[in-house]
C-alpha cells in the first residue's frame, strides 16, 4: 500500500513508519520538523488542511499518530492539533480517496478517574475526560469515527501508556523525576496497570492498517495484557535505566490535593501573556489518580478482531530498557 504516516517525529510514529516501510509499503511521512527517516517527507502542520490533503493524494491509508501530548498546556493548542488536526486528516481522506485511516487515539478518552478493571473500549466521553489531553483526544476520536462510511474505513486504537528505548514521554519523565529523586509512590503502589512495549504498539497499528475493513468504525485499545502494581512497573524501569527505585510514599488524598494546587498554580502561569511556557510540573491531579487507581483492559476482542498479540514481553522490553541505556 502507499501509506501515509502522521507525527513521525515521535516515538510511535516514526517506528510505525519504518515497520510499513520494512515490509514494503509505499511510506510517506508527514510532521513539523524533519523526521530523519529515509522516506518520503512532508514538513506539515497536521492542522493545515491544505497541506494535509497535498500529502495524502495518491495514497491508500493514512495512519494518524500526530498529536500534543504533553502533561500541560493551553486548551487551544490541544484543540487545534488533536481536533482539527485530525478533522484535517477526515476531510483530506475524503477528499483524495483514500480507503482506510487508522487513528491513533488513548485509552484516557473514556476514564473518568475511577479505576478501571478489565474493561473494554468504552465509548469516549468528551465532558466525563480527564484533563485537556484527554478531552481533545476524545473529541478527535469521535470526529475520526464519525467518518467511517461508504469507501472510508476507519478504525482508533488506543494504546495505553506505550514505553520503550528512546521514549521522551513515560520513561524520560520517570527517569528525570527519580534521578532528582522527586518519583515518589503514590498511595500503596499496589493498584494494577498495564503498559504496552512500543513494538507491540507498532504492530498493533500495522494489524489494524490491515483490518481495517474488517474492524472499521470501532475502538480497540491495545496493550501488553501483563497488569503489574504500579510502583512494582516504575521500579523496574527505573532499575532497567539506571536510577534508584522510589521508596517514598504520598498518600492518595495528599497528592491529589498537591495536584490540584499545582494544575491551578500553571494554568495561571499559562494565562499569563509574555511569559516563557513553564515545564513539566511536579504533579497533577490527573497523574496523581493514574498513580493510584487501577486501570488494565480485556485485551479478547482487540486481539481477535485485529489478528494481532503482543510479541514483545514485560521482561523483554525491560531488557531492552537497559540494554539500551548501558549504551
Amino acid at each position: 500500500m502507499k501509506v501515509l504516516v502522521t507525527g513521525a517525529s515521535g516515538m510511535l510514529g516514526r517506528q510505525t513508519a519504518e515497520a510499513l516501510a520494512a515490509r514494503g509499503d509505499d511510506v510517506t511521512v508527514l510532521q513539523r520538523r524533519p523526521s530523519g527517516l529515509r522516506l518520503q517527507e512532508v514538513l506539515a502542520d497536521v492542522a493545515d488542511a491544505s497541506s494535509v490533503a497535498e500529502a495524502a493524494r495518491g495514497h491508500d491509508a493514512v495512519v494518524h499518530a500526530a498529536a500534543k501530548v504533553d502533561v500541560v498546556g493551553r486548551w487551544r493548542d490541544y484543540e487545534r492539533v488533536n481536533v482539527q488536526g485530525t478533522t484535517s486528516v477526515v476531510e483530506a481522506c475524503r477528499a483524495v480517496g483514500v480507503g482506510r485511516l487508522v487513528h491513533v487515539s488513548s485509552p484516557s478518552v473514556a476514564h473518568a478517574g475511577a479505576a478501571v478493571v478489565g474493561a473494554g473500549a468504552e465509548p469516549a466521553h468528551p465532558t466525563a475526560a480527564r484533563g485537556h489531553y484527554a478531552r481533545s483526544k476524545a473529541l478527535a476520536e469521535q470526529v475520526a469515527l464519525a467518518a467511517d462510511g461508504g469507501p472510508l474505513a476507519v478504525l482508533a486504537v488506543r494504546p495505553h501508556l506505550i514505553w520503550g528505548p528512546g521514549d521522551t514521554q513515560l520513561i524520560a519523565r520517570i527517569v528525570e523525576r527519580a534521578r532528582a529523586g522527586r518519583l515518589p509512590v503514590v498511595g500503596s503502589g499496589a493498584a494494577l496497570v498495564d503498559s504496552t512495549y512500543v513494538s507491540n504498539a507498532v504492530d498493533a497499528l500495522v494489524a489494524a492498517l490491515d483490518r481495517c475493513e474488517s474492524a472499521r468504525g470501532e475502538a480497540y485499545v491495545v496493550s501488553n495484557g501483563e497488569p503489574r502494581p504500579v510502583g512494582e512497573l516504575i521500579g523496574d524501569i527505573c532499575r532497567a535505566s539506571g536510577v534508584p527505585a522510589p521508596r517514598r510514599h504520598v498518600p492518595f488524598p495528599v497528592a491529589a490535593l498537591a495536584g490540584a494546587a499545582v494544575d491551578v498554580a500553571w494554568t495561571a502561569r499559562l494565562a499569563l501573556p509574555g511569559l516563557p511556557t513553564p515545564g513539566d510540573p511536579p504533579l497533577t491531579r490527573f497523574l496523581a489518580e493514574q498513580l493510584a487507581t487501577a486501570h488494565w483492559f480485556d485485551q479478547r476482542r482487540t486481539r481477535s478482531a485485529l489478528n494481532w498479540t503482543p510479541r514483545v514481553s514485560l521482561a523483554e522490553g525491560l531488557t531492552e530498557l537497559a540494554r539500551a541505556a548501558a549504551g
